[in-house]
């Protein structure tokens, strides 16, 4: 007879505890089950119940008349919406604006992050980050009255370009469409760099450190550090980010695009959700149901562009956030 020794009797004992190992977890866990029931019904209760209003979206909702009695028209909100050019261009202005945050936003936040994990100064590291890291907490209200101000035909912009001899007169930066996506750009990647660095900058310091001194050992530079060691510990973290952002690419944003927006630049700033504030609440007689599904056909959308990501990060064999 084969006599079995301690450490496998131990693992085939846990085989059968592994598989009543959740209600046992749960069980010896309830202090910690308790504490998470309030921020459970927050999400229930503003994230998943106010999705009994998607209803609206197959109704002429009227107020007066309620869920109740408001008609219903099925499909014919987003017959009506696809087959308008502006919400066509809602969508496409939506798209164009996120793929730029998405990239310039991934880029500066990891370049900014590498090099301040290349700094040996504490001092000098620190300051960079608290200044990096202010915009973030500034009112867009602000942001945008700055950047109206920096990007004005007399503004710094202009006035630098004008002395370095680059352009021959102020260039209309506020007032030519052209020009709208890519300010939106500029001014997110301002104020929001320093804070998604934050992530990449915790992931580098939990890189193992005799990964670097085994790099320096066998001749790598600092520069090859970073793409040897650096980037490959950070992959992780960057492929969960992508998938994340991948699937909010349907929101550009609101607030920034609203306040910027003008006469002039309406067909490249006007996103989703400025289409579905404008039909619900700017027009004389509202059609809450219109705003109800660009919002829902955004969100659905969002979805599968998170499922897909995960998906193909799955059969790429990365990281996945699902």
């Amino acid at each position: 007879m084969i006599r079995i020794g301690k450490t496998a009797k131990a693992e085939a004992a846990a085989v059968p505890r592994q598989k009543r190992g959740f209600f046992r977890t749960l069980g010896g866990q309830w202090q910690l089950m308790i504490m998470s029931v309030p921020m459970l019904l927050y999400v229930l209760l503003f994230n998943y119940g106010p999705l009994w209003g998607w209803l609206t979206a197959f109704q002429d909702y009227q107020p007066r008349d309620g869920l109740a009695g408001s008609k219903w028209v099925g499909w014919g909100n987003f017959t009506f919406l696809f087959g308008r050019e502006d919400f066509l261009l809602s969508i496409r202005n939506t798209l164009a604006m996120s793929l730029i945050n998405l990239v310039f936003g991934t880029v500066s936040a990891i370049v900014l992050a590498v090099l301040l994990n290349e700094v040996r100064n504490r001092s000098f590291k620190r300051t960079v980050q608290t200044v990096t890291y202010l915009p973030h907490f500034l009112s867009m209200v602000i942001v945008v009255g700055m950047a109206q101000n920096i990007f004005s035909s007399n503004g710094a912009v202009n006035q630098l370009l004008l002395s370095l001899r680059l352009v021959d007169q102020p260039v209309f930066f506020l007032g030519k469409g052209e020009y709208f996506w890519w300010l939106v750009g500029v001014i997110n990647v301002w104020k929001e760099v320093g804070w998604n660095t934050i992530i990449y900058i915790a992931a580098m310091t939990s890189i193992d450190p005799s990964l670097y001194e085994a790099a320096a050992i066998d001749g790598a530079g600092r520069f090859q550090r970073i793409l040897n060691v650096t980037l490959p510990g950070i992959r992780s973290t960057f492929m969960v980010l992508l998938i994340m952002n991948i699937g909010h690419l349907m929101e550009a944003g609101f607030e920034i695009q609203y306040l910027m927006r003008s006469g002039l630049t309406m067909k490249y700033s006007d996103t989703i959700d400025v289409f579905a504030l404008l039909y619900s609440f700017g027009s004389t007689r509202p059609h809450y149901s219109y705003g109800v599904a660009a919002g829902m056909f955004k969100s659905v959308v969002g979805i599968i562009l998170l499922i897909i990501a995960n998906m193909t990060a799955k059969a790429l064999d990365e990281n996945t956030l699902i």
